[in-house]
């Protein structure tokens, strides 16, 4: 037995408290962009935020700025540096 299991595909719920099921990652990500085009329409852009680690690379912590004010078109990023 492996000391740790790792996804290999993505799983998804019919409904709220549903058993997850495998699903293909078009439909997993076409929920996803679902989901989050719902939570933006109820709650707007600044609904979102990203919280970045002070480990990762600055490359890394860049990427997850320019996903934040472009993509999700929100200003909300925080990182861990300040520990």
């Amino acid at each position: 037995m492996k000391p740790y299991h790792r996804l290999s595909q993505p799983l998804v719920r019919d409904r709220k408290g549903a058993a997850l099921r495998p699903a293909s990652w078009d439909e997993a990500l076409d929920r996803t962009v679902a989901g989050f085009n719902a939570a933006t329409t109820a709650n707007g852009l600044s609904s979102f935020g990203v919280f970045s680690c002070s480990k990762s690379t600055n490359e890394v912590n860049y990427a997850a700025q320019k996903f934040a004010r472009a993509v999700l078109g929100s200003n909300n990023i925080d990182s861990c540096n300040r520990t």
